[in-house]
C-alpha cells in the first residue's frame, strides 16, 4: 500500500475537481471528507490484512510478519497465562472432592497393592509419576472441597499403573477392586460418574481399567493418551469430556533452580536431530535407526540399555537428548511420548511423528509455534533435508517460544501462575455441571433426588447397583 504524503511540486491552493461537467470547488468540508476516507481506509486495510494468517500451503521458513501475534499462549500481561473466559469463566472458582484412601473399602489397594507394600514415593519416579503428584496437589489445593455437599467434582486417586508394575495388582484384581469401589459411592451413582475425576497416566490409557467402557465412559479422565486403537480397537479419550495431561518429566530437569543439565548453544550441539528409544518393532522407530546408519553425522539413534554396566544415566540421558538442534518423537506402543515434553527442557525443537497423537490445553497453546509434526509416512531422508534447510534463527525463535510455555509441563502447585495443575483446573471448571443425573437417578416435584425405587439420595446405602 502506497503511503500518503506532499509531493515535491504540490501546492497549497485549493485543487479543483471535474467529475461533473461543471466545476465545483474543493472547499475544506471537502478536503477533511476525503481525509476521512483515507484514513478509514487504510485502517480498514491494515485490519482485514491482520485478521487473515498467512497461507500454509508452503513449506515456506519464515514466520509469519511482525503484524501477527506470535505469542504462543494467551497471557494475562502479569507473568501468567490465561484461559479465554468463554467457555472458562473469569476466574477459577471450583470445588473437588478428594476421596480419602480409607473411607472407601478397596481404595487402598488401588493405591498400595494388595499388600499394602507398594509406597507412593516409589510410583512418584517415571513417566507415570503424575498420578501421585497430581492426587498430593489437590489434597493442599485451595480448590479442594472438605466435603461432597459442597464439591462440583469428586477425584477417585489411584496408582494402579505403578501398582501394576511393580506386582501389587493384576489386571484381574484391578477390575475388581475398581468395581468394589465404585458401588460404594453415592454420589458416583448419582450422576452416572459424569463428575468424578480419574488419572490414567500410562499409554495404556483407562484400559488399566478393564471394565472401563462399563462403569466410567462417562468420567472424567485425565490421561497423556489420546489413542490407544493400535491394541484394543476403541479409545477411551473421549475429546469432550476427557482432558490430556502432560507426561511426568523428571524434576531434575524442572525445578526452578540448576538443572541437572543445561541446554547447549546451537553452534555447539553435534546432530541435526536424534531419536532416544527402544525400537519395540514399531515401523517408525525402525525407519528412524535405519536412517541414522545411513546419516551417522546428522541424526543419532543410540540403542538404549536399560539394565548393566551400559546402561544410559538420567544426566547422560538428557545430555544425549539436547546435543541436538531437533529431537524426534515417533510413536511406541501409543501415539503419546514423554520426549516431545522432555525436549522444552533441554531446548531442541521437538517433532512429531505420530499422527494420532493428542496434545494438552490447545485452546491456549499454537502448538505450530513450538514444535513440527511431520507425516510418519515421509520418514526419510527428506525430513532431514527439510530440517538442515530451517535457518538457525527460526530455530532459536521456536525454542524461545518453547520456553515460554514449558512451565505448563511442571506439576506444581495451582497456585503458581503457571503450572500443570493450574492448567488442569481451568480445563476441569469447564466440566462442571449444576445439575447431576443418569439413567438411575430420578427426581421429584420438591427438588428432591431418588433412585429407582424412590428412596432419597440421602438415604443411599453401599453396595449400590453401578450406572
Amino acid at each position: 500500500m502506497s503511503r500518503l504524503g506532499k509531493g515535491k511540486g504540490m501546492s497549497n491552493k485549493p485543487r479543483l475537481f471535474s467529475a461533473h461537467p461543471h466545476n465545483t470547488p474543493c472547499t475544506r468540508i471537502h478536503q477533511i471528507g476525503a481525509l476521512i476516507l483515507i484514513t478509514a481506509t487504510f485502517f480498514f486495510t491494515r485490519l482485514f490484512d491482520q485478521s487473515f494468517p498467512p497461507s500454509l500451503c508452503n513449506l515456506n521458513h519464515d514466520r509469519p510478519s511482525p503484524n501477527v501475534n506470535l505469542h504462543v499462549a494467551k497471557s494475562n500481561g502479569g507473568g501468567s497465562l490465561s484461559w479465554p473466559e468463554r467457555g472458562y469463566g473469569s476466574q477459577l472458582s471450583l470445588k473437588i472432592y478428594v476421596y480419602d484412601e480409607n473411607e472407601i473399602d478397596g481404595l487402598k489397594q488401588l493405591l498400595y497393592g494388595r499388600d499394602g507394600t507398594v509406597s507412593a514415593d516409589a510410583c512418584l519416579k517415571g513417566q507415570w509419576g503424575s498420578q501421585v503428584k497430581i492426587h498430593r496437589l489437590l489434597l493442599e489445593s485451595r480448590f479442594r472441597a472438605r466435603n461432597k455437599e459442597e464439591a462440583d467434582l469428586f477425584f477417585v486417586p489411584a496408582y494402579v499403573k505403578c501398582v501394576r508394575m511393580l506386582g501389587g495388582l493384576n489386571d484381574k484384581e484391578i477390575n475388581k477392586t475398581y468395581v468394589k469401589v465404585l458401588s460404594q459411592m453415592p454420589y458416583f451413582r448419582r450422576s452416572g460418574g459424569r463428575d468424578h475425576i480419574f488419572v490414567f497416566p500410562s499409554g495404556a490409557g483407562a484400559h488399566l481399567f478393564r471394565s472401563w467402557a462399563a462403569y466410567i465412559n462417562r468420567s472424567i479422565i485425565l490421561t497423556p493418551e489420546g489413542d490407544r486403537t493400535d491394541k484394543k480397537n476403541t479409545s477411551a479419550f473421549n475429546t469432550w469430556k476427557d482432558i490430556i495431561i502432560p507426561g511426568n518429566v523428571d524434576d531434575g530437569m524442572t525445578r526452578t533452580e540448576a538443572t541437572i543439565f543445561q541446554p547447549l548453544p546451537l553452534s555447539k550441539r553435534k546432530y541435526l536431530a536424534n531419536y532416544l528409544g527402544r525400537a519395540q518393532k514399531k515401523v517408525g522407530r525402525l525407519k528412524l535407526i535405519e536412517l541414522a546408519k545411513q546419516y551417522r553425522d546428522k541424526l543419532e539413534c543410540p540403542e538404549l540399555q536399560f539394565s548393566g554396566p551400559n546402561k544410559l544415566g538420567r544426566v547422560e540421558y538428557f545430555q544425549h537428548l539436547g546435543n541436538a538442534k531437533f529431537c524426534l518423537a515417533p510413536r511406541g506402543e501409543s501415539s503419546w511420548t514423554l520426549r516431545f515434553y522432555e525436549s522444552f527442557f533441554v531446548e531442541c525443537v521437538p517433532v512429531i511423528l505420530s499422527d494420532k497423537i493428542e496434545l494438552p490445553f490447545q485452546n491456549v497453546i499454537d502448538y505450530a509455534q513450538i514444535s513440527i509434526k511431520w507425516p510418519s509416512t515421509l520418514i526419510g531422508p527428506e525430513l532431514l533435508e527439510y530440517l538442515a534447510s530451517i535457518p538457525d534463527e527460526v530455530i532459536e525463535q521456536m525454542i524461545a517460544r518453547g520456553r515460554e510455555i514449558r512451565c505448563l509441563w511442571v506439576y506444581a502447585p495451582d497456585s503458581e501462575p503457571c503450572s500443570a495443575m493450574q492448567a488442569v483446573m481451568w480445563e476441569l471448571q469447564r466440566k462442571v455441571r449444576q445439575f447431576h443425573q443418569s439413567a438411575e437417578t430420578f427426581w421429584l416435584h420438591n427438588g428432591s433426588i431418588v433412585n429407582r425405587n424412590l428412596v432419597e439420595f440421602t438415604n443411599w446405602k453401599p453396595p449400590m447397583p453401578l450406572p
